[in-house]
């Protein structure tokens, strides 16, 4: 099984090797059909503590690791890893 991996923005870098990702998603409406858009933040592993505020980059689920970070840091958004994203 492969684990979900989601793109979005570093909004929050303040904390010690954790970062704070918001993801944008679009979603319809169930009755009127109509387009809109949501996002969720993500409390992420940063090791190195080598990504900043305004950076995009690609995450990854992982086992708890905190209480409330589940996921890590693949990379920052650049060519190839923008494939099976779920945006």
């Amino acid at each position: 099984m492969s684990k979900k991996r989601l793109k979005g923005i570093v909004v929050s870098d303040k904390m010690d090797k954790t970062i704070v990702v918001k993801v944008e998603i679009l979603k319809t409406h169930r009755l009127y059909r109509r387009k809109y858009k949501s996002h969720t933040k993500y409390k992420a592993h940063d090791e190195m503590n080598a990504f900043k505020t305004g950076d995009v980059v690609v995450i990854e689920e992982t086992r708890p690791l905190s209480k409330d970070k589940t996921w890590r840091v693949i990379s920052e958004n650049q060519k190839a890893e923008t494939q099976n994203l779920k945006t």
